[in-house]
């Protein structure tokens, strides 16, 4: 069992250096004292110790992270919340202060170890946009948007949002969703019109943004340092109360072959996800790709489908691919380059 939990404290090491590379220095502070400080005394930590799978594959302490940001959140814990930003904590001062966090709170964060993060990652819709323009210019047709993966569907919202690429913008521009990723190589083309037919999205496990827990568990995701992430996703879940969207619960393969069946001529079908594609079982990625192609087989220019997807090409990549496969000719093309968080694109073209 010692070498099990010394996997455990090595995926929480392993976290805190990604975390520093994403720009939140306060989680990877964090995510370093949890791995110092962690041990049997409280059912969270033996559970999280002793956790039985992939503890990064099953993303085990941003799971944590969530839980101790909830507290915070909420105003449960005073004494965590006074080390959280806005305050300067070191690592020491974290490790410090962890123990009794865990053990005057074990009953919820033991709990918040049940769920897989959710963060609805809003500056991810800078990285899709020139894909839908791209499907737009080529189609001239409306999109039916599905997403998989939905999470709160707040990324189904993109043409509401205000984008700045460098000097060229796209957008409302009064908009309360103000999103500006830096610009690496080309800056993307933002030319063309877009017309949103309808917005239809799937989850596992949908957040209702209309439902106070399901908007702090939501917000606990987004890291606490991390201030312009949490503002975006407050506009972006107040803007869904104006525009609503459609997430069913429901696996994702089942989703896309249901909505396949629903295609109207006139439009295109644009199937979009992004980081979630390494979550699902290979099964249900296969199933999902037999679907489009069989589809595809039948799609015209009058009937297309469009498959636009923000994921790694590996899991192992330091970055996210933009790629899409427009039907009926079926071709996958990478678009481009992308942060994670959406804080740069280095667009490759069309």
């Amino acid at each position: 069992m010692i070498g099990r939990h010394a996997a455990i404290r090595e995926h929480f090491l392993h976290q805190a250096r990604a975390c520093d590379d994403l720009g939140s220095p306060f989680t990877a502070r964090l995510c370093g004292a949890l791995s110092a400080t962690l041990d049997t005394s409280t059912a969270a930590g033996r559970r999280a110790l002793d956790w039985p799978g992939d503890p990064r594959a099953d993303a085990l302490a941003l799971r944590l992270c969530g839980g101790l940001h909830a507290l915070v959140l909420s105003e449960a814990d005073a004494a965590l919340m006074a080390v959280y930003p806005p305050a300067q904590t070191d690592e020491p001062t974290l490790a410090r202060s962890l123990p009794g966090a865990l053990d005057r709170n074990d009953a919820r964060l033991l709990a918040s170890l049940d769920s897989a993060p959710q963060t609805n990652e809003i500056g991810r819709s800078g990285m899709l946009l020139p894909g839908f323009l791209a499907i737009a210019r080529e189609t001239r047709l409306p999109l039916a948007l599905h997403e998989i993966g939905a999470s709160a569907g707040l990324n189904m919202l993109f043409d509401r949002f205000s984008y700045r690429y460098g000097d060229r913008v796209w957008g409302d521009a009064a908009s309360p969703v103000q999103l500006q990723p830096d610009i690496r190589d080309a800056c993307p083309p933002l030319d063309g019109h877009i017309e949103i037919l309808s917005r239809r999205g799937c989850d596992i496990a949908p957040v209702d943004v209309t439902d106070a827990a399901a908007r702090l568990r939501l917000r606990s995701y987004v890291w606490a340092d991390q201030t312009a992430r949490l503002a975006r996703l407050e506009a972006a879940m107040n803007l869904e109360a104006e525009t609503p969207v459609s997430v069913e619960r429901s696996d994702a393969a089942g989703f896309v072959r249901r909505a396949l069946k629903t295609r109207q001529p006139g439009s295109v079908f644009a199937l979009f996800h992004s980081i979630m594609w390494q979550y699902m079982p290979e099964a249900s990625r296969a199933a999902i790709e037999t679907e489009l192609s069989k589809a595809g087989a039948g799609a015209d220019a009058r009937s297309p489908i469009a498959w636009l997807r923000m994921e790694p090409l590996d899991t192992k990549d330091p970055h996210a691919t933009l790629s899409l496969t427009l039907w009926p000719d079926g071709h996958t093309r990478r678009l481009a380059a992308c942060d994670y968080h959406g804080r740069w694109i280095a667009w490759w073209g069309e």
